[in-house]
């Protein structure tokens, strides 16, 4: 589904969309394979329609899974046909591999990885697996791309898919931190101490800032406790103390900012506004990317100047790096305001669509929630789905209206 929220009057990537024909009309909607003909998921350009995270059926919208190569049926559940490549995987022949993930060698499922691919794979697998919780990040993450990353990753679809990097991302974002640190970044940091890392989470930084000597104070709110982004244990000593409190207890250090989330002001926007040092320690993405709040990025944008850019490791999709900022002399005040489409009035920073009020008094068609966010689907936008997708969308658990 696109966040856009903007009272969509076009149809959302995957619709099939029917042109008017000369007198006004519209022609029927493509045919669909119906439920009865044998279970299918909808296509669009070639790649399966998802809608909540799950490929729907081409004829009724309901979820479906594959269970066999080329056969599907109704369901949510994940089947044996996709059992997951891990630990015991590495110890598989090809011929095994296939049979345990057939999913992988499926070229009605989607790409298929070969056999050299999976002597690569298994080769990678078996030293990250054998290395994780031990090894550094840097070191994982080089297993696994073959290389440091540091400009992307250049795997072939079939070796991507069996080394699984989104799950290999959330086991090491818990367990380590969600940016890989490199020498480099590291030594630039660890100069501009003494610092203060707030949001440090299991404190993985700034252990090895601390091995380089630096003086690091590591401070996070969920320290000790339940932690929303990581269950691993601490690799330091880390404080339990939100941002705010953090930067106004101990003034005088560099500001260390990693990762802070993308829409939690207090981890991020509060933090800089409160913070009065001259340098900040950025590790993270631009504006677009899925770290920092829209105000986080701005208050950047307009009152602090790049001096340095240094490259990470990075995960594939993602453009994050190590930037040292430096405030400017004079504080520019936030006069750009996010503003309602419809009527023009003010809408919290970073707000998507339409305000609350022009949401009550004139609702979509459809209004599905997409986090914080909500996704309109107008009539004219509904009626050009296909009717599968559009089956799936309204009876989405994630509608809003109607009601």
């Amino acid at each position: 589904m696109s966040r856009s929220g903007t009272g969509a009057t076009r149809p959302p990537a995957g619709a099939a969309v029917r042109r008017p024909r000369a007198d006004g009309t519209r022609p029927p909607g493509p045919v669909s394979r119906s439920c009865a003909d044998g279970t299918r998921p909808l296509t669009a350009g070639g790649r399966r329609v998802v809608v909540d995270g799950h490929p729907i059926c081409a004829g009724c919208g309901a979820a479906v899974v594959p269970v066999a190569p080329g056969t599907w049926r109704h369901g949510r559940d994940r089947p044996a046909f996709l059992t997951p490549v891990d630990r015991a995987s590495t110890a598989l022949s090809y011929v095994e591999f296939g049979r345990r993930h057939p999913w992988a060698v499926d070229p009605a499922y989607g790409p298929v990885t070969d056999a050299g691919e999976w002597a690569t794979a298994r080769d990678r697998l078996g030293a990250y697996f054998a290395g994780l919780g031990t090894a550094s990040l840097l070191e994982l993450v080089r297993t696994l791309a073959g290389r440091v990353p540091l400009r992307g990753w250049d795997l072939s679809p079939g070796l991507a898919q069996v080394l699984d990097l989104p799950a290999r991302r959330r086991e090491l974002a818990a367990r380590y931190a969600w940016a890989v640190p490199s020498a480099a970044a590291l030594a630039a940091v660890a100069e501009r101490g003494p610092l203060l890392e707030t949001g440090a989470g299991t404190g993985y930084w700034a252990a090895l800032l601390r091995e380089r000597g630096a003086d690091v104070v590591a401070t996070d709110p969920a320290a000790g406790g339940p932690n929303p982004y990581h269950d691993g244990p601490l690799w330091t000593a880390v404080e339990p103390l939100a941002g705010v409190a953090a930067v106004r207890a101990y003034p005088g250090r560099t500001l260390l900012l990693c990762w802070p989330p993308p829409e939690d002001d207090a981890a991020g926007y509060d933090v800089l506004r409160a913070y009065r040092g001259d340098v900040l320690l950025y590790v993270g993405g631009d504006a677009d990317g899925p770290a920092g709040s829209p105000r986080f990025h701005r208050e950047l944008a307009l009152n602090w100047t790049v001096e340095e850019e240094l490259a990470i490791p990075v995960w594939p999709g993602l453009r994050d790096r190590l930037s040292v900022l430096r405030r400017n002399p004079v504080r520019r005040p936030h006069r750009d305001r996010d503003r309602c489409p419809a009527c023009r009035r003010l809408v919290p920073t970073g707000h998507l669509g339409r305000c609350e009020r022009c949401v009550a008094a004139r609702p979509a068609a459809l209004t599905l929630a997409a986090g914080r966010h909500r996704v309109e689907y107008d009539a004219e936008a509904l009626a050009a789905m296909h009717p599968a997708l559009r089956a799936a969308l309204q009876s989405s658990p994630n509608r809003i209206h109607p009601a």
